[in-house]
């Protein structure tokens, strides 16, 4: 009975069929902590004041475009439980951007040829310089770090990401971002 259970359970994808997230464009990503748990710090009087996994999990955003250097950043923010940020991807449109190597996001590597237990569909679900890699990368990098100092430190499975069209969007999202603690009470994912 191999394929009894086949896509069965399969949760349907929450990206934009054909869409190519590997794609130049502005994309605006929330990603939350496991169960909302509010790991990252506090805000008080309308201000975020982050902890010290808070400290991780802005350094490892800030650090991103050194990773992926077809990254730029627009506004981000880390909220006491979820992370909100614009990511730009700006790949040269020279068709050398085809394949692009998947760092290990703030995680230093001994070699670069290390063996990997992902299965054929792994592989092709995670395609190098893709937002999902990008995300998967920021995550991997502030668990390893954050959970030196809280065990217990997880984010949810997936991130919601919303495609950036014109301009007006991004100065929205942008302002959104911004202002985002002083919303805290009212915040959605609160």
């Amino acid at each position: 009975m191999p394929g009894k259970f086949k896509n069965k359970y399969r949760i349907e994808s929450a990206r934009l069929k054909h869409w190519d997230y590997g794609w130049n464009a502005s994309y605006f990503v929330t990603i939350c902590s496991k169960n909302r748990e509010c790991f990252f710090g506090d805000v008080v009087d309308g201000e975020m004041i982050l902890n010290d996994i808070g400290l991780i999990a802005e350094d490892c955003w800030l650090q991103i475009p050194e990773h992926f250097p077809f990254v730029k950043l627009g506004n981000h923010i880390v909220m006491p439980n979820h992370v909100h940020g614009i990511v730009v991807i700006d790949k040269p449109d020279d068709e050398r951007n085809v394949v692009v190597g998947t760092p290990k996001l703030g995680v230093p590597t001994t070699t670069t040829n290390m063996p990997t237990n992902r299965t054929n569909a792994a592989s092709e679900k995670w395609n190098p310089g893709t937002l999902g890699v990008i995300i998967n990368q920021y995550k991997r990098a502030v668990t390893i770090r954050a959970r030196k100092i809280h065990a217990d430190f997880a984010w949810q499975s997936r991130f919601h990401d919303h495609i950036i069209r014109d301009d007006a969007s991004f100065q929205r999202i942008s302002a959104y971002i911004i202002n985002n603690p002083l919303n805290w009470s009212k915040d959605q994912f609160r």
